[in-house]
This record gives C-alpha cells, structure tokens and sequence, in this order.
C-alpha cells in the first residue's frame, strides 16, 4: 500500500505478483517477473486512470478488493504467457467477482481493466461454444466502457471484439454495422491499438470467392486502414511529437497548448463523471454539475481553435496526419494516375486500387508473411552486406514477378499503362521499391533462355519489363500527406539548388576525432566509430548539379558541412532544391544501442557539432524546399547502411520511409527523393540518375527519375535494379520541378 500512496502503482502490482513469481521458480520466476511488470505497466499506462490510485472516497476493504482483482488478472495473464491457459479462466473470473462487488463495478479508475476482464471471459465463452454468454460479457463491458470512457481506444476494441463473434457467428450484417460504427466514432482519429481486432473487417468487405471488393467495399477499407496505424509511424511520430512540444515557435507553443488542454478535458469528463455517480447527484450536486459541464463545453471549444491554427504547420501535420475519405483523395487524382495502397493486417494482405473514376480492393494472394519471406529472397539478390561490404547478386527475377502478380493481380495489365503510381505501401513492402517488379512473364522466360546459352551475363537484365519501365512512381506516407503535399503551393525560394556533402575526415588530432576519441574511452557504448567519417562521399554530382544552375546554386563540403551549421544558414529557407551527398546512418552503433536516424556531416572546430544531422535536428530545421535528395550512399561499410530505422522497419538498408523522410516534410520540404538502399559509386550510376534529374526544364520529378532510369535500364553494365532502382521519389512525384 505504499508503493501506491507514492503513486508509484507499477512498482506496486510488480509486487503483488511477487508470490507468483516464487510460486513457479527458477526460470519461470524470472518470466513471471518480467511479464507481471511489463503488464502492470501497460497497464497504468493505458487505463489513464490508476495512477489516481483510487478515490479517496473509496474504504480501505473496496481498495483491497480491487487489487486482489487485479492480482488475479495479472496471474491469469502470467499463467497463459507460461503456456498453462488452461488454469487461467477461474482467475479471471475471480477477477471480475473483485471488480463487480466494488461499487456495482462502476469505479472510475479500474474501468478499462474490467473491460479488459470481461472480454477475456467472452473469448472463454466463445472458445466453450456458449456464444450467448460470449455476447451477453462483450456487451456488458461496451456498457461499461461506453459510460466511463466514451470514444476511447478500449471502447472501440471492445466493440470490435463483439463483432469479431457475430462474424464468426453468421451475423454478417449485424457485425459490419458495428465495425461501421466504429471508425465514423474515431472520427479520423487514428487508433493503433485496433488493428488485430478489426482483421475480420476486411475480409468481410471482401467477397468470398473472388476475395474483391467494388467501389463501397473500397470506401470502407480506405478509411479504416487509416485509422491502424502502423506501430512504425506512431513511433515516428510520437518521437516527431516530442520535438515539437520542446520547440519555441508558435507552432510549437500552439502544440503544447493543445496537448494540455486535451489533457484538461479528459481530466474534467472523468471529474463530471465521477460526479454524476455519486447518490443523489442530480439532485444535491446539480449546480456543480452544471459548473463542470460548461467548463468541459469551454476547454472543447479553445481546442478546436488551436487546432484550427495548428493546422497550418508542415511540422504538425507530419506529426497529425488526418484520415480522409477516398472520394476527397480520388478528387486530387488526375487523368492516367492510380492511388494503391497495401494494408498488412495479422494474416492477410489487402490491396486498394483506386483511380479518379473507380476504386476496387481485394486479398491479396499472400499472407503478409510470405510477403515478407519474397520480399527478403529479392532484397538479399539486390544488395547484400557481408564483411563490411555491399555485395550484389544476380537479381531474383522470378520472385519479382510473382511478388507483383500476388500483389497486383485484378489490375496487372493496367497498371504498366499508367502515367503516374502512387504506392503507400506497408509491412514489408516498406523496404522494396515497387518500380523493379515484373509485369509480364515472357521477360522472365527470356532471361532464362538466355542463361543456357554459352557465356551468358547473369547480370545482364536488358529488355526486361519492370513496372518503372512505362510507369511514374511515387511513394505516399498517407493519403492525407499525397493530398497535402499536392495542394501546396511552390517553393517561393529565390535559389535554385544548395548541394551539400563530403564531409570532412577526423584525425586522431583534430576536434572531432579527440570528441570521438574521449567518448569511447569514457565507456559511451553507444558512440559511432571515428572510421565512418573516413570515406566521405565525393562531391562530383553536387557541383555536376550546381553548374546547371549557375548562380543561384551553392555547394557546402568539407569544413563548411556540418550539421550545427547548416541549421544556422540565415537563407536556408530561399533554396527550392536541397541535395544532400553524404553517408546516411541507420544502424545502431553497437549491439543493443538504439538507432538514431541522422546524415554524417563534418566536425566544426569549437565542438559545438557532432558530425551528425539528426532526426531531431532535421525537424528543427526551417526550410521552404519543392525537393530534397537524399543521395546517401555507403561505401564506409556495415555501419552506415541506409537511411534511418526510426519508422518502423527493421534492419540497415531499409527505406526510411517514416524516419528521415518525414522529419524533412515536416521541416517544410514537399518532396523527397531517397534511397532503399546504399546506392552505388560503379559506373557513375548515381551520378546519372541525380543529374538526369535537372537535364530538361519542365519534366516532374517522377518522370525525370523514370527517363534516368531507362538509361541505365538499357546499359548492360547498369540494368540490374541495384543500380536504377534504389531511389523512390516521396510525395507528388507528378509536380514540375522548377530550375
């Protein structure tokens, strides 16, 4: 008990659960342990309310009472991560006696938990084949939660819970009405947490047979999907989140001003609440009441005001990102483009096709883990790190076509007839560019003819017909993001193009070197090497670039490339084109280090920089930029493969599709050009690919990448996708790219 009158309720249901642990023994202890804590802090977090721990109004025997409930619960969960669920079902029933007697189950602060409880009974129920008791639990925890914690997170899994039964049951209907019902609730709100609940949505949306869904079915499963977040982007954007609430410009005062006031309004709902519990409330308590909702009414109003002006910031929509509906993006769609956007749910894939006139949605024919097996068996022939270096192997070309006829099927002969791609992907396909899969299976028949002959170059991908070939390929980070980004204006920039890149290389004596130097040698683990600032990026297609710019270009390298001073360049924000040549980083510098996403820079000489221009830093930065390329290719090794992993995906090498990428949007860059993988110096690829950007006045972006790929498509030293096809333009690839 005072462990909770410190407030400290984490530590103190850990050591409730201390008699369990000493129950199993030995390794199993250690288990309990960790499960036991890790729970009770989800579940101080997410309740939102147990650390009020309780109402002073409550007697020390219903305190009691409720803690030997959560006890139970814990134990029951212990139990079935221990593989013993069978022994589970008592506890939990003995978990909801606890809640039930205190108060008639109405109090405020174990709410959630008994919502939790009375769904795990349901799923008992069910699993026992007693569906009306399975119903009856899952509607009594909707009718606690819908008074308690209205539009809530756990309000809407609970729901989706009880149309998970009637779905499985045969109630079809009734189950779409609830799932309907839910995300017009969420209101665009995205609710991560309901991802594995609403599963079952989907594939009712989906016919049975063929697994396709028309224009309505579409509709719906576009609005859904935005609602389940990936757990990737929440990271992202909660880290984004952050960054904000620590600035000191408006929009950073505006954020923090919306998030206390959020934080004020659900304190007021639960006060009036509590209030309205109490005996008699209408009647003795009825000016209070009043008081109260008339302040909850005035905390609402201020709310929607700051969030009005919010609104306007590049820095919070990034961090925001409103759901839409598909006609409002099928509204900003133009003639010969498509809007396709993958869902990867627990164990099915759902694809959406959507174009100014017409939309359909379907299942793809793959879960989302032979997704990720396919995509993994086509990375590993593109660029493979081994020993510290980037190794290529002859590109899988068979697993590229059936990745796109699993993928794409009811549209495989529309899509290469496209102008313009817009792919949002998810799971897997977050790590590989769509423009390298095949579209026809005779390019894939030639290939393998021509092996047989005598002196064949494996390599060697010419005549192939990826999906990049014909096609402009843009990538979305959301629907809402591509429609933003299509409706901004221009850059009102009065230069061109600031390039910047090869950083400067530290020696043991100068001031980063002795920085680096010191940091390892006080023990900082999570340090990188001196060895990655060694091998800096040439600065040949930044000055390539510049030059077809004249004067209103600039080039920073070495001593003038550091992170500390490119956030203090007085007319950054005058550059339409900011070009970055440098080493991205990705992976944590050593085992068990977190990654923190950022682009090698030079050291300064006052050791105010330290060589890193951070995620952090890059949201910091104020810039008013049409493009930003990330040309970031690796040559120092292992250590410095990729972009950044901030987003969501797993390994080095990876896009960093909700890390680096977003932080340059919300910093006020529009479109981002940046690569899946190190992209390669040989052959002076991408060189040719960046400079073909600027070689015609007019072209948009995506098609001016598409044309320098062709080149390369159609050089036998340069035709495997390693070399044209790392590079994915982020945003609205269809806009003019003004010089």
């Amino acid at each position: 008990m005072d462990a909770l009158n410190q407030r400290q309720p984490a530590r103190a249901l850990a050591l409730l659960d201390t008699p369990l642990a000493t129950e199993f023994g030995g390794a199993d202890e250690v288990r309990a342990l960790t499960i036991g804590a890790a729970l009770a802090g989800q579940l101080a977090s997410e309740s939102g309310r147990i650390t009020s721990e309780y109402s002073l109004s409550l007697t020390p025997l219903e305190r009691a009472q409720l803690l030997d409930g959560q006890h139970d619960y814990l134990k029951a969960t212990v139990l079935r991560q221990l593989g013993r669920a069978a022994e589970a079902p008592p506890l939990l029933a003995s978990a909801e006696r606890a809640f039930a007697e205190v108060r008639d189950g109405r109090v405020v602060s174990v709410a959630w938990l008994r919502g939790q409880v009375l769904g795990e009974l349901a799923e008992v129920a069910e699993r026992a084949g007693q569906t009306a008791e399975a119903e009856r639990l899952h509607q009594q925890a909707i009718g606690l939660l819908g008074t308690i914690y209205p539009g809530s997170p756990a309000l809407g899994s609970a729901r989706a819970l009880l149309a998970g039964l009637y779905a499985r049951s045969g109630r079809q209907g009734e189950a779409l009405a609830i799932y309907r019902d839910i995300v017009d609730d969420a209101n665009g709100r995205p609710l991560p947490s309901l991802r594995s609940v609403m599963t079952p949505y989907f594939a009712l949306l989906t016919d049975r047979t063929t697994g396709v869904g028309g224009a309505e079915a579409a509709a719906d499963v576009f609005i859904a999907s935005q609602l389940l977040q990936r757990p990737g982007l929440a990271q992202t954007q909660a880290a984004l989140a952050r960054e904000l609430s620590e600035g000191t410009d408006e929009a950073a005062q505006l954020f923090r001003t919306a998030t206390n006031l959020a934080r004020g309004i659900e304190q007021q709902r639960v006060s009036l609440l509590e209030l309205e519990s109490l005996p008699d409330a209408n009647t003795r308590l009825a000016d209070q009441i009043a008081e109260r909702r008339a302040r909850l009414g005035q905390l609402e109003q201020q709310q929607a005001e700051v969030l009005a002006k919010l609104a306007v910031y590049p820095r919070y929509r990034a961090v925001a990102g409103d759901a839409i509906s598909l006609a409002d993006l099928q509204a900003v769609l133009g003639e010969g483009e498509a809007y396709v956007k993958l869902v990867t749910l627990d164990s099915d894939a759902y694809v959406l096709y959507a174009t100014r006139e017409s939309a359909k949605v379907w299942r793809a024919d793959a879960t989302p883990r032979q997704l990720e097996r396919l995509v993994t068996q086509i990375r590993e022939s593109i660029a493979v790190v081994e020993g510290g270096q980037v190794n290529t192997y002859p590109f899988d070309l068979a697993a590229a076509r059936k990745l796109y006829v699993q993928l794409f099927a009811p549209v495989a002969d529309d899509l290469p007839r496209l102008r313009h791609l817009v792919f949002e992907p998810d799971g897997a396909l977050l790590k590989l560019p769509v423009n390298l899969l095949v579209t026809d299976d005779a390019s894939v028949a030639a290939y393998e003819a021509r092996m047989k002959q005598k002196g064949a170059d494996e390599y060697d991908f010419r005549g192939t017909k990826w999906l990049g070939r014909s096609t402009q390929v843009s990538t979305s980070v959301g629907p809402s993001a591509f429609r933003d980004v299509r409706a901004a204006r221009p850059s009102d920039g009065k230069r061109a193009y600031l390039g910047l890149g090869e950083n400067a290389p530290i020696g043991t004596a100068s001031a980063g070197g002795s920085r680096v130097r010191a940091a390892l040698e006080a023990g900082e683990r999570c340090t990188w090497s001196p060895n990655i600032w060694a091998n800096p990026i040439k600065a040949k297609e930044l000055r390539e670039a510049a030059v077809r710019f004249g004067s209103t270009a600039q080039v920073l390298t070495g001593d003038a490339f550091t992170d500390t001073g490119v956030a203090v360049l007085p007319d950054l924000a005058e550059f339409r084109i900011l070009h970055f040549a440098t080493h991205g980083l990705v992976t944590a510098p050593q085992p068990g280090c977190p990654p923190r996403p950022a682009l090698l820079t030079s050291f300064d000489k006052a050791e105010a920089s330290d060589g890193l221009l951070s995620f952090a830093e890059i949201f910091d930065l104020r810039i008013d930029a049409d493009l930003v390329i990330l040309s970031a290719c690796d040559t120092a090794g292992s250590a410095t493969v990729g972009a950044a992993r901030e987003a969501g995906v797993r390994s080095g090498g990876e896009f960093a599709l909700d890390g680096l990428v977003r932080a340059f949007v919300g910093a006020g860059g529009r479109t981002v050009l940046a690569s899946h993988w190190p992209v390669p110096d040989d052959f002076d690829a991408t060189g040719r690919l960046v400079g073909g950007l600027f070689a015609e006045e007019g072209r948009s972006t995506a098609e001016a990448l598409r044309v320098s790929q062709l080149a390369l498509m159609d050089d036998a030293e340069t035709s495997h996708p390693f070399y044209w096809s790392a590079f994915a333009v982020v945003g609205d690839g269809a806009a003019r790219l003004a010089r």
